[in-house]
């Protein structure tokens, strides 16, 4: 059940409020009252899933490292490289008698956020030793509650059926601390709001308890449609929650009055295989606690960027995708003063301006509309960019995208500096310069360097091309627009991005979501990763019109690397928790759509092969595996059956049509589990491995649609599948990771043994029942040989290694047993041959293993425990009927 917390409304009367003109602003009264007394928040937590690594604070600005000039916004992670600095919220309006309500932080050189939820009915008060309780963060990752979802569904079916299956495959599990101390509840006992951080209530009960099975609400079952239903759940593979407000003192950073926010956070990524691997996400639900009607509300993002190398940076924005950014003003980012520089070809960092707050209420369902005369006078309307909800046929749930975009320099002094008073701030969010004059284009966006006579005014600096419409100058289109085109000096740039001017009401709930994007061009001009930020972008606002709901993918295998001398033995796993555990991944993506109306139509992924990549070094991405200068395949199989090569089409912008690109071009001889690398793809002269040097590997599985050849020479054909390919995003747990390697001689953890066999050694094989040779080529033993000349038969058939009916390989000289060994092959109940299965028994010891499922399609089957792993076709064990096999295993001499 979606338990949604219900907010009451109070409508007072409305006063009108007008635009200050040049050079006025509202202003802010003296505060009298300490009011809270809280304290500065201090807790801090990594954001860390995927290739970034973000440090997440809870008193209101993120990244920066308190009491340092220094950040954590680190892109690739591991680089040791800083994509941007800071980040915080900006909110500010105007009361019925003229008052400016605001706040922002900076750098937390002083505070008007805190943590803890405020009281409701009005007063929005909070005492210090809630905000003591509630500073702090509450990290929850969807793979936990996924778990939990599935350990608590085995236990309600053990109930039922007197099974005992929670306890099989769960054995040793504990409800994790992010499921037991999730904040669902305020204290309404103190005037909180009973319900605080967003949570699934299994039993409906209002109540939340894991004991009953309720746990932080992910939409694991994809039951929200975010086009109707904008409720805020949890996003993202990783998820960081908090809340925090701006009542627990006066506010030392702008000086200005409290609004009496609530302000509930999440911070959360994704781990993907594309663009999406390099973005954090964000999103804010503001609570007005207060009983005050704001009017000209601004709510706003500020980014500090220090792009690498802080002092050779420009910014832009994009209009029609409600998009700021940042990029380097010259070719070469250097190292400055300990900031490390991206080098030649640096990348570009930018925010995605989602959602914002409510359009005020006016009756219709606003369109979207590409012509500006038609358009009424709500900015954000026309670029999908800059707002959602227009023109669904919804009434009045219109949210504003991006209405302002600013930068400004370090620095006190001047027009276009750091603010430094309420009246300041306030101004940048709604256009105007410190000096009270309106932004405007061309030249730096100030009068000044454009002139007086010449001056247009502009709600967007440095917009490019990106604006036609002209929608930040009045319907009136401008030239090309760009700090390149106006000559401007790189610097140490700031920018934010802000929505307004709204009527905020009382009790009213916003959200402010944005994503940050970043991207990097290999040639060309540095506004080339610009272009390239775009096309990540266009990503990260598809993920957002999806409620933030990704295909999964098969889940990335684990790998297991036994060190040899010039050699390294991988091995690939899939465990339970893994959607592929059994090699039967299976997903519906919901955009594919049967527009030719075929019975046979599949909108299904389906698991098909794996691949395994040696990596240039550690910090390699998943979304760099596509580049042989990082990622060079190494090991490749999949399903046998018709599927061999599979090509995605990407639209490119710059060509105005796809991109072939080639994902995989299969073996199509089935699907195996371990293989022996002795050679470095890397390597420029002899390839074969080095001991004692570190390589690095990376797993995928991938899966395939092909509901429709698509053929992009044929019009007709645009309809069909231009992604058959479909490649893990995630491991089962976590994102998928990079694995180390490093061959020696193993005769010293091996007490000293040599081993007499190498990998991929077939046991020799004794048929004890059955006949047939399983498709395979076979030569009997000599002994074998020798019995049937002398005797005129055997009753057990030797074979001799690599040429019986069956493959038993070593797959790890260091750790195969010696034991004696059984294999017995059995049908189902019904004697079907394609659910038949087959039992190894260690004789040895008496223990047992199956291949459960059935016999897969050549499918490697590894028991790394006994050292060896069993490959059995299908059609093999057809043209076999063995009952029995057996052999021993002694490979290892002292």
């Amino acid at each position: 059940m979606k338990h949604l917390s219900i907010f009451i409304l109070i409508f007072t009367a409305q006063f009108s409020w007008a635009q200050p003109t040049t050079g006025s602003h509202p202003q802010s009264r003296p505060i009298d009252e300490r009011a809270a007394g809280c304290s500065p928040a201090n807790a801090s937590t990594f954001l860390e899933f995927n290739n970034v690594k973000a440090l997440i604070h809870s008193g209101g600005n993120l990244w920066q490292i308190d009491g340092q000039n220094f950040s954590q916004y680190e892109v690739p992670k591991g680089s040791g490289i800083m994509a941007l600095f800071t980040s915080a919220l900006w909110l500010g309006g105007v009361d019925v008698n003229g008052q400016l309500k605001i706040a922002a932080v900076r750098y937390r050189n002083g505070n008007d956020y805190w943590t803890g939820p405020l009281t409701e009915g009005g007063d929005a008060e909070i005492i210090p030793s809630e905000c003591v309780k509630y500073d702090r963060h509450y990290p929850v990752t969807q793979d936990e509650v996924r778990q939990f979802d599935a350990w608590f569904k085995a236990g309600e079916q053990d109930a039922l059926n007197g099974t005992n299956t929670q306890q099989t495959l769960f054995a040793d599990y504990v409800i994790p601390r992010s499921i037991i101390e999730w904040p669902a509840h305020g204290d309404p006992s103190l005037g909180q709001d009973y319900y605080l951080a967003p949570f699934y209530d299994r039993d409906e009960d209002g109540n939340y308890d894991p004991n009953d099975g309720d746990y932080p609400w992910y939409d694991i079952e994809k039951e929200l449609d975010c086009g109707n239903d904008r409720t805020v759940t949890l996003y993202g593979d990783q998820t960081i929650w908090w809340v925090m407000n701006d009542k627990g003192n006066i506010h030392t950073e702008t000086g200005g009055d409290p609004l009496g926010m609530e302000i509930r956070c999440q911070a959360f990524a994704f781990a993907t295989n594309d663009e999406v691997n390099n973005m954090t996400f964000y999103n804010y639900e503001l609570v007005n606690r207060s009983t005050q009607t704001l009017e000209g509300t601004y709510f706003g993002v500020f980014i500090d960027g220090a792009l690498g190398g802080p002092n050779d940076d420009y910014v832009g924005c994009d209009v029609s995708r409600g998009l700021g950014y940042t990029y380097n003003g010259d070719a070469f980012d250097g190292t400055e003063g300990g900031y490390l520089g991206y080098g030649n070809n640096p990348p570009a960092a930018g925010v995605d301006f989602f959602e914002g707050p409510y359009a005020d209420n006016d009756g219709m369902d606003n369109p979207l509309t590409t012509n500006y005369p038609e358009a009424v006078s709500q900015k954000g309307i026309p670029y999908s960019g800059l707002g959602v909800g227009y023109g669904d046929g919804v009434v009045d749930n219109e949210r504003l995208g991006m209405s302002r975009f600013l930068y400004y320099n370090n620095g006190s002094a001047g027009a276009q500096t750091d603010p430094q008073t309420a009246q300041e701030y306030y101004g940048y969010l709604s256009g105007f310069w410190k000096d009270g004059t309106p932004f405007v284009y061309g030249g730096s966006g100030h009068y000044a360097s454009v002139g007086a006579i010449a001056s247009i005014e502009s709600d967007y600096m440095f917009p490019g091309e990106s604006d036609p419409l002209g929608w930040g100058t009045n319907g009136n289109s401008q030239p090309n627009w760009t700090e390149q085109t106006a000559g401007n000096l790189p610097f140490d740039r700031r920018f934010a991005q802000s929505s307004g001017p709204f009527i905020l009401q009382p009790g009213a709930v916003n959200n402010i979501t944005y994503g940050i994007v970043w991207a990097r061009a290999t040639t060309g001009d540095p506004f080339e990763s610009v272009a390239e930020l775009r096309k990540a972008d266009d990503k990260a606002q598809a993920l957002f019109d999806n409620c933030f709901k990704v295909l999964e993918g098969p889940h990335a295998p684990d790998l297991s690397i036994q060190e040899m001398e010039n050699e390294l033995i991988i091995s690939l796993y899939n465990p339970p928790s893994s959607n592929n555990s059994a090699e039967d991944y299976v997903e519906v993506d919901p955009f594919l759509v049967n527009v030719d109306n075929n019975p046979a139509f599949d909108n299904q992924y389906h698991f098909q092969g794996y691949q395994v990549y040696q990596l240039a070094d550690a910090t390699v991405s998943p979304t760099d595996l596509d580049n042989v200068e990082l990622a060079r395949l190494v090991f490749q199989c999949d399903v046998k059956d018709t599927i061999s090569k599979l090509i995605n089409y990407t639209f490119d912008s710059d060509i105005g049509g796809p991109i072939p690109q080639i994902k995989v071009d299969g073996n199509n001889e089935g699907i195996y589990h371990s293989f022996s690398v002795k050679e470095d793809l890397f390597a420029t002269g002899d390839r074969a491995l080095v001991n004692f040097k570190r390589y690095y590997y990376m797993a995928v599985s991938y899966s395939v649609n092909q509901f429709k050849i698509y053929d992009p020479t044929i019009a007709a054909s645009l309809n069909g599948q231009q992604k058959p390919y479909l490649a893990s995003r995630k491991a089962a747990i976590g994102e998928v990771i990079a694995y180390e390697g490093i061959p020696h001689r193993p005769t010293v953890e091996a007490g000293g043994s040599s081993f007499s066999v190498p990998y991929g050694f077939e046991l020799p094989v004794t048929r004890v029942d059955g006949w047939g040779n399983g498709g395979n080529w076979t030569e009997i033993s000599d002994e074998a040989e020798k019995t049937i000349l002398s005797t005129g038969h055997a009753d057990e058939l030797e074979y001799k290694s690599g040429a019986g009916p069956i493959k038993i390989q070593v797959i790890d000289p260091l750790n195969i047993t010696d034991a004696d060994f059984q294999l017995y092959f059995e049908d189902d109940v019904s004697g079907n041959l394609d659910s038949a299965n087959w039992e190894l028994t260690n004789l040895t010891t008496g223990e047992t293993v199956n291949s459960a499922s059935g016999i897969q399609q050549l499918n490697e089957y590894l028991i790394p425990e006994w050292g060896i792993s069993v490959i059995i076709e299908q059609t093999q064990y057809r043209e076999t009927h063995l009952a029995y096999a057996k052999w021993e295993a002694d490979p290892i001499d002292a």
